[in-house]
């Protein structure tokens, strides 16, 4: 008997009913996803989060009633559990870095073909944080630029930096190299369960609710040095 597979929920945040209908019609027709809800703004959106948990968002950026990084954010708040994806036209770097402080998981440009667009989504239930390429030079950057030696903040003080147990120091050494929760797992001996329990501790330590966020903030406070 074939192993049944997961099958996620989707909000899609987009103002083109064009589109809107296009990214629907992509939700709808795999058989992993499902397509919750449809908002064109920032305000119906948060008003349908308010009474409502959707496993992931598919949001756009450049809406008619506010920026969608405030939809990410309120989800994030609401429940850190759901994964966020930016689809945008905006490939810039005010606009990338923005979408990952706010908890962005995930970044693809509108031109992404409609089978990367599903499979992305599935990507980020596997721990991973699939972009653009056009997008990864700019997060690439800003790694690079708050590593620097001359970028560091040195009036954050030793009392202030979480602590961290071995393990879970261990374990966000690799999740920010970009290794998956399965070679997290096998490269530490441990369950999967197992990193995933230490990264929700990792989160909690970091006061953040994503991946690229927890990478952001270690690097900054200096607990990761790439």
């Amino acid at each position: 008997m074939a192993e049944e597979l997961p099958c996620y929920s989707v909000l899609i945040v987009e103002d083109d009913q064009i589109l809107r209908d296009r990214l629907g019609r992509i939700i709808d027709e795999h058989p992993q996803l499902t397509l919750s809800h449809a908002a064109g703004d920032v305000a119906s959106a948060v008003a349908w989060l308010q009474d409502h948990r959707p496993d992931v968002l598919l949001v756009d950026l450049g809406l008619p009633d506010g920026h969608g990084t405030g939809i990410i954010r309120y989800a994030k708040e609401k429940d850190p559990s759901i994964e966020s994806m930016v689809i945008s036209v905006f490939a810039d770097e005010h606009n990338v870095v923005s979408a990952i402080k706010a908890g962005a998981t995930g970044y693809l440009l509108k031109d992404s073909d409609r089978d990367h667009i599903a499979e992305s989504i599935l990507d980020l239930f596997k721990g991973n944080s699939p972009i653009s390429a056009a997008i990864a030079r700019h997060v690439l950057k800003q790694f690079a630029d708050i590593a620097a030696p001359s970028q560091h903040d040195e009036s954050i003080a030793p009392e202030e930096i979480p602590s961290l147990t071995k393990r879970e120091d261990e374990v966000l050494q690799c999740i920010a190299r970009g290794f998956k929760y399965n070679e997290v797992a096998d490269m530490l001996d441990m369950s999967v369960h197992t990193v995933r329990s230490h990264i929700k501790h990792i989160y909690r330590k970091l006061e953040v609710g994503s991946r690229s966020e927890a990478v952001y903030e270690a690097v900054k406070l200096g607990i990761v040095t790439l």
